[in-house]
């Protein structure tokens, strides 16, 4: 490292910092830097510099945009009285791989976490239960404003917890659950609460599952 120019030893520095990145695959991407175009490299730079300034949250699921509303909530065709929770943005990348969901989203950015000091108010529940809030007291005036400009009524049918499978996730999953039942009991309105399915892995061999996966999928049987 000691015989590199000071710039492409920063770079390489740098990019130890990154996951999964150690000293030997960050020095073979500063060279790979160095061999770029100049053209390419002023564009990655560019991009880079201002990342913090164009991403910004969509004001409706919380995803990550550059205008003001995500791409998914701009779709007239994906279906809005769905909404899948999820901890972070990466796990909506997850979902949208492979179309299988038409769904919307609302992004936590992240879960409870008692021993990291992050509480409920740390993430973003609040704004969850203040769009479901609004889906559900639409007033029967909105309801025929909505239909008398040609827009479909929205009537909220299923929340899906896609909290990943652990302790802090089933936590975070478990607390939104209780809330929303406050939601509905208070405001007497009908949408069902659902957790992703727990089970074997496609391809997975029960010789290496463990005993709680095991339990779940059990417990999750399906008609055959």
């Amino acid at each position: 490292m000691n015989s590199l120019p000071s710039n492409l030893k920063q770079i390489a520095l740098f990019l130890q910092k990154l996951p999964g990145i150690g000293e030997k695959t960050a020095n073979r991407l500063a060279f790979f830097f160095l061999k770029l175009p100049e053209a390419d490299l002023q564009a990655f730079a560019e991009n880079i510099s201002t990342l913090k300034t164009k991403t910004k949250l969509c004001k409706i699921c919380l995803n990550l945009t550059e205008d003001e509303i995500c791409g998914i909530d701009q779709n007239p065709n994906r279906d809005k009285d769905l909404i899948t929770v999820v901890e972070d943005v990466l796990d909506l990348i997850a979902f949208e791989t492979g179309n299988i969901y038409q769904g919307v989203y609302h992004v936590l950015h992240g879960k409870i976490d008692p021993l990291n000091h992050v509480g409920p108010e740390d993430i973003f529940i609040n704004q969850l239960l203040k769009r479901v809030n609004e889906l559900t007291s639409l007033s029967i005036r909105q309801a025929q404003d909505r239909r008398a400009n040609g827009l479909k009524k929205q009537n909220l049918k299923e929340i899906i917890l896609a909290m990943n499978p652990d302790m802090e996730g089933e936590a975070t999953a478990m607390y939104i659950r209780d809330r929303l039942s406050e939601i509905k009991t208070r405001d007497n309105v009908k949408f069902k609460v659902t957790r992703l399915a727990y089970g074997l892995p496609i391809g997975g061999s029960l010789e290496y599952a463990d005993y709680m996966t095991l339990k779940k999928a059990i417990e999750g049987r399906s008609k055959f």
